[in-house]
């Protein structure tokens, strides 16, 4: 802590907000925890002062309230809002980070995940990271900061910091939606990368050979990364690969769906004869820009979608995809957070097996060529 506590203070020093040797004297005065003495010390205010900051910001003035701020960055240290409950050494409420509240897959989670936790009299609070990092490492601090008792985190993608402020905490923790057998953390989730090496091996089964692809952004996100590495993988079996222009990443949108489609079918020629999706509205908003390029689905292209919302029945002719029991996700989340809040030891759960649905909208391609130049080595 004090290479970055004293880091911090170097920088906020140079405003004049703290006093750079009290800063340096608190962080050597030991491996413990910072505490508001500490924040109090380095601020040049009383413990009172650093209370108010937190609790009734309005009351303090702005630059000494700036101060206190930058003190407590500086140690890396969070006030604990819910003292009372804390003391009692439980709080009955827990927190869960989703990426987005526009997607139904995570409010499946969320809605059986608390309806779990309200069995037991524990409150949810739900903080949203709209796909970053950094703010997914604030939402953590602030519920930490609340006194929730246990976090379920959307991902391993994330920023160190986040899983050490966690541990410093001994608040016990899952990460859901993804599960790798070699992972640190406690996940309740599916292989994404078994899921996507099992619809490629359905494509590959039907005889396509030249495939495209539309994901959501692989960058920070380890579902998507662990889904593009499954349908290398399962390319690479048959001595194929993924060429790079019918490789898509975007928002996860059908908007986006659209605009790939087409960029990949106008790209340089093979043409791809299958497009795997990696979301259901992906999929859908491929159908939809095929049938405006006049193309037949799956006559002229196959196309495959994942999650298995609502609304892949509804779209002609309906999605082959994969269905992911989100409900189960947040039960068991909430089921293993609970046994272990109660100190009973939580036996490791297995991972959860998408189920493979197939619908009309794959089928062989049209045309099947076996020329080795029809293939393209990754």
């Amino acid at each position: 802590m004090y290479s970055l506590a004293l880091a911090i203070a170097n920088a906020v020093v140079s405003e004049g907000m703290v006093d750079m040797e009290t800063m340096e004297a608190a962080s050597k005065s030991g491996r413990r925890a910072p505490r508001a003495l500490d924040v109090a010390a380095v601020a040049g205010v009383s413990t009172a002062t650093v209370s108010r900051t937190f609790n009734a910001p309005e009351k303090v003035a702005p630059a000494i309230r700036e101060r206190v701020l930058a003190a407590a960055a500086a140690l890396d240290w969070i006030p604990h809002a819910a003292g009372s409950a804390l003391a009692r050494r439980r709080s009955y409420i827990a927190g869960a980070v989703i990426p987005t509240l526009d997607n139904e897959i995570f409010a499946a989670q969320v809605g059986a995940m608390q309806a779990s936790l309200a069995e037991q009299g524990v409150t949810l609070l739900l903080g949203c990271s709209n796909y970053d990092q950094e703010q997914a490492l604030t939402q953590v601090r602030a519920m930490l900061a609340r006194g929730v008792e246990a976090l379920a985190i959307v991902g391993e993608a994330q920023k160190p910091e986040l899983f050490d402020t966690i541990a410093a905490r001994r608040v016990p923790y899952v990460v859901t939606y993804g599960y790798r057998p070699d992972s640190p953390h406690p996940c309740i989730g599916f292989d994404n990368r078994a899921a996507f090496h099992r619809l490629t091996r359905h494509l590959l089964g039907l005889g396509h050979r030249e495939l495209g692809v539309i994901l959501q952004p692989v960058a920070g996100n380890d579902r998507v990364a662990a889904r593009l590495a499954g349908v290398r993988e399962a390319l690479a079996e048959q001595g194929l690969g993924l060429r790079p222009q019918h490789l898509r990443e975007g928002p996860w949108s059908i908007a986006f769906g659209r605009e790939s489609l087409r960029m990949i079918l106008n790209a340089s020629a093979p043409r791809p004869t299958a497009i795997i999706c990696g979301n259901d509205y992906l999929a859908i908003g491929a159908v939809l820009e095929a049938r405006a390029m006049g193309l037949a689905v799956p006559a002229d292209l196959s196309i495959t979608g994942f999650d298995d919302v609502a609304m892949s029945t509804q779209i002609e002719p309906p999605l082959t995809t994969m269905r992911v029991d989100n409900a189960e996700i947040g039960h068991l989340a909430a089921r293993d957070l609970l046994a272990r809040l109660s100190g009973t030891t939580s036996p490791s759960v297995p991972p959860l097996i998408p189920a493979f649905v197939e619908r009309s909208s794959t089928a062989a391609p049209r045309r099947y060529d076996f020329a080795p130049a029809g293939r393209y080595l990754a």
